[in-house]
């Protein structure tokens, strides 16, 4: 019975997020810091809420250059004090973001590396939604095939692009593209449709801009082999090839995240136990909804010390 160990992206964050870590942890302390010094704001009393107004500091959590690398940070925190408990996935994924995360947790990437591509990202994800403004929306409660179809028709139409851009569970999808045609899709798809706070139309094409800049910052950073196999969210299928995995980082800017096919198919390939390293409860959510008809399927938390405690108990 293996384990697969996923991590979240955006959407996910929150004020206080990896501070009983901080607090509890030498392992996890020594990578928030780490983290503090390496990048030109002060991530940590952003992420704990240290000044005091709440309020303010989830707003600029929920700035792509600033959600990224605090999402990263904190499952990598999570991760030094899972390996410190002897803890190790036997197959590893993350959510658009949380990929990046994957792959440094089993070693394809290096930590500092893994954080300046992220923050990097995160400010090329942040301008091209600048310069091309765009939107997001989740589709709840429709067949995939229909929402494709509505988005190839809308397309097709001349008043913009819009794509699906998250198989995230059976009956939910994100679609992305440009606000008119956003606009029109959730109007015509069938299911109830909720636009989401993000900062741009990621996974689409309105994300091209980004591509050569993410390329660069790719090319400088080494990949190596990882530990055990990740699941890139472009193909859903294990690799541990560092070529393809590059390949798919780029590939990952514009094209939809296949996270219902990935949990299939590391279901499939003998998971389990599925542990979401980091912050909040969306991906565990997502397993339930995906794999709820197989018996067996246990889904836990591995972001705070009492999960981590748990889980190294089982």
């Amino acid at each position: 019975m293996a384990t697969a160990f996923l991590f979240p992206g955006q959407g996910s964050q929150a004020v206080g997020m990896g501070h009983e870590l901080y607090e509890r942890y030498e392992d996890a302390r020594a990578r928030f810091e780490t983290a503090n010094d390496l990048l030109d704001v002060d991530l940590l009393t952003l992420m704990f809420g240290l000044e005091g107004d709440s309020d303010a500091a989830a707003e600029k959590l929920k700035q792509t250059e600033i959600t990224q690398p605090a999402l990263y940070t904190h499952s990598l925190a999570a991760m030094a004090v899972l390996e410190a408990h002897g803890l190790e996935p036997d197959m590893a994924a993350g959510h658009s973001l949380g990929e990046y995360s994957a792959l440094a947790a089993v070693g394809a990437l290096s930590f500092e590396d893994g954080l300046r591509v992220v923050r990097r990202r995160g400010e090329l994800m942040g301008e091209a939604g600048e310069r091309r403004p765009g939107r997001m929306a989740a589709v709840l409660g429709a067949d995939a095939a229909h929402v494709e179809e509505v988005c190839e028709d809308l397309s097709a139409a001349g008043d913009g692009v819009v794509r699906p851009a998250n198989y995230n569970a059976p009956g939910q999808i994100v679609i992305s593209g440009d606000i008119e045609a956003v606009e029109q899709a959730t109007e015509a798809v069938e299911g109830r449709a909720m636009p989401l706070p993000v900062s741009g139309a990621f996974h689409s094409p309105l994300m091209d801009y980004a591509r050569d800049g993410l390329t660069e910052v790719l090319d400088a950073v080494t990949i190596e082999p990882p530990r055990c196999p990740v699941y890139p969210n472009v193909t859903a299928e294990p690799t541990t090839d560092p070529d393809e995995i590059r390949r798919c980082l780029t590939e990952q800017l514009l094209s939809p995240v296949q996270w219902a096919p990935t949990l299939r198919r590391m279901h499939d390939d003998g998971a389990v136990h599925f542990a979401e390293v980091g912050t909040g409860q969306v991906l565990q959510g997502l397993v339930g909804r995906t794999l709820n008809a197989d018996e067996g399927i246990e889904q836990m938390g591995a972001g705070t010390p009492e999960e981590i405690e748990h889980l190294a108990e089982a």
